[in-house]
């Protein structure tokens, strides 16, 4: 018997055991398969990094592509793998290093042997063509087969059949496409090379194809701006155009972008700014830059491709309220050769403290849009506060606006800017204005305020002038809280007209207030504050026609 309970005892310890062995097998093998894969994984992308840094091309890594694609060396149907931004070359992970060395990208600027060049040969890249394109020879649609199949020009976008493509057409001059007037041609910058070295700089003389019309645009994009879709665009433009004239804000400031002007002909260039107000602004401050150093001859004109959150500024010059992608970037090229050049008022904002020991230099600031004290600063000032603190967060549109709101119901609720009136004064033109009871004061430039508002104009019901943005005239209106300015968005209110004028005086006799200059915000203690006329900036102005 005692045999017996001692072997059943023992038998009994084993299953235990054995089910303590196994349920630890079933934890942990997955989660070490899973530490594996983890480790495998980062040490691939590692390794695709390093061929990325190497590479003459622009690789970007996708987990899903979003057309049907093939790979340009094995030829076998890929969902996930690399694909280049500026020559549109798509390959699997394991063909990345033999792409490499069998596919050349696109050429910013030609080899040069000595010799001048007016024109080079198409671009020729096999497969996963643009739906819908086709053939410039026999005229019918490209890329219907489920392989890779026919060819894509990488300067002119013209497709071409496997079968209609002769020899001769690979050795055929490139006209660059619908956008040959907007592209900067490799050989055009070769023979800039070599010019600078000989010491010339009559640069005008050296036009592409003798174009009377050639108007190059620069493309500034700021990543970070918005919703985030200025990464989509810059390759989305690398593709139509010349590399070289793609620059990414995050990673090279718009003064040294710019210089790209001073190699191409006079008074031609144009620039498009992806970004919203602020990206705008700042590209226009570098430009004055430019005025500053003698470069006048070569300062560009300016479109906008508004990525921001307000953008009133771009709503202003026709390009409208906000970009979602909705309009293809062929279009946008598009609109950019047809804009009419206008001019715009830019001003100088001087802020000086009050004080008699105050040895301080004035706060200087310049102003494109508008500036104001009041309850639509605060809010600026506590969604800026807010954006300090987690950026990660801000990186929608509808969010931004989301938390705008917000603090404009709880000013609502608090008023902290109640009895405004009593704390400044107001001269326009050197006349002092009696106020009425405010809590707001705001001097436009533009014709749009608070993200697609028309301020000045109001309900539309009282014949007033239109704002313009090119009179050398400033308008001024007041608020009466944030209620009131919600009621204005939306046309059930108008705005207290305080007049127009040449040059805004006012005085913040005490206590401290929020402030803002085209949605640059900050808590202002007492001071005066002086608006006069800066200079003039070129602008694009697009009729949506």
């Amino acid at each position: 018997m005692e045999g017996t309970e001692s072997r059943s005892g023992t038998s009994s310890v084993v299953a235990d055991w054995s089910l303590v062995f196994w349920t630890l097998c079933s934890v942990l093998l997955p989660v070490l398969i899973t530490l594996w894969c983890s480790f495998q994984r980062s040490r691939r992308r590692v390794l695709i990094q390093d061929i990325f840094r190497k590479s003459k091309h622009d690789w970007h890594y996708t987990d899903l592509f979003g057309q049907p694609s093939y790979c340009c060396v094995c030829t076998q149907h890929i969902l996930q793998g690399a694909f280049c931004n500026c020559c549109g070359l798509r390959v699997s992970e394991g063909c990345l290093k033999k792409a490499d060395q069998l596919f050349l990208c696109k050429e910013i600027m030609m080899r040069s042997n000595g010799e001048a060049h007016s024109s080079m040969p198409h671009h020729w890249i096999r497969g996963n063509v643009p739906l819908c394109s086709c053939c410039m020879i026999c005229k019918q649609q490209c890329g219907t087969q489920p392989k890779l199949c026919d060819y894509r020009c990488a300067w002119c976008q013209c497709t071409v059949h496997d079968e209609c493509m002769m020899e001769c057409l690979k050795t055929e001059e490139c006209t660059f496409g619908e956008f040959r007037d907007l592209i900067i041609p490799p050989y055009y910058l070769s023979t800039i090379n070599q010019m600078r070295k000989e010491k010339r700089s009559n640069y005008e003389k050296v036009l592409p194809f003798c174009r009377k019309h050639w108007m190059p645009v620069i493309i500034l994009a700021n990543t970070r701006s918005g919703n985030n879709m200025g990464e989509t665009l810059l390759g989305e433009f690398k593709i139509l155009l010349n590399p070289v004239q793609v620059f990414d804000l995050s990673k090279i400031a718009p003064a040294k972008a710019l210089q790209l002007c001073t190699l191409l002909p006079c008074n031609a260039v144009r620039v498009l700014v992806c970004g919203g107000d602020g990206t705008v602004g700042w590209v226009l401050d570098a430009i004055d830059e430019m005025k500053i150093k003698g470069q006048e001859r070569y300062i560009p004109q300016v479109a906008i491709l508004p990525l921001g959150t307000g953008n009133d500024l771009s709503n202003t010059l026709g390009w409208g309220a906000g970009y979602a992608g909705e309009v293809p970037v062929e279009q946008i090229l598009r609109n950019v050769m047809e804009a009419d050049g206008v001019r715009l008022d830019r001003w100088k904002v001087q802020v000086t403290n009050k004080g008699y020991y105050n040895l301080r230099k004035p706060k200087v600031f310049t102003m494109n849009n508008y500036f104001s004290i009041g309850p639509d600063a605060l809010m600026a000032l506590n969604f800026h506060a807010h954006r300090e603190k987690t950026p990660s967060l801000f990186s929608s549109r509808i969010i931004n606006k989301a938390v705008y709101f917000f603090y404009g119901t709880k000013d609502c609720l608090v008023q902290e800017c109640k009895d405004l009136n009593k704390k400044v004064e107001l001269e326009l033109d050197g006349e002092r204005i009696e106020l009425p009871n405010l809590e707001g004061i705001i001097v436009l430039n533009i014709g749009y305020w608070g993200g697609g508002c028309r301020l000045w104009e109001g309900m539309g019901d009282e014949p007033y002038p239109l704002a313009r943005h090119d009179d050398g005239l400033l308008e001024v209106v007041g608020v009466h809280g944030s209620f009131h300015c919600a009621q204005i968005q939306v046309k059930l209110a108008n705005p207290v007209r305080l007049g127009q004028a040449h040059t805004v005086r006012l005085i913040l006799k005490s206590s401290k207030m929020p402030m803002q200059v085209d949605g640059e915000p900050w808590a202002q203690g007492p001071c005066t504050v002086t608006i006069t006329h800066k200079t003039h900036a070129l602008m694009l102005y697009h009729s949506g026609i």
